[in-house]
């Protein structure tokens, strides 16, 4: 097995990542003022457990 990383400047070779950091990006970080480390991690924190269990996931239909 030979491991195969993704080129420096090359985003689409990751489409999933890439697709998931937008909609962290879009649905979370630009919604929020953080006044501290502590509530960045309790306020992604509360939207990876609505993204994972309750947000309709599109290739579920």
């Amino acid at each position: 097995m030979r491991l195969r990383f993704i080129e420096p400047g090359k985003p689409v070779q990751n489409a999933f990542v890439g697709s998931f950091n937008g909609k962290l990006r879009d649905e979370c970080l630009n919604l929020h003022w953080f006044r501290s480390r502590r509530h960045a991690r309790d306020e992604i924190e509360r939207w990876r457990q609505h993204y994972n269990t309750e947000r309709p996931h599109s290739a579920l239909g």
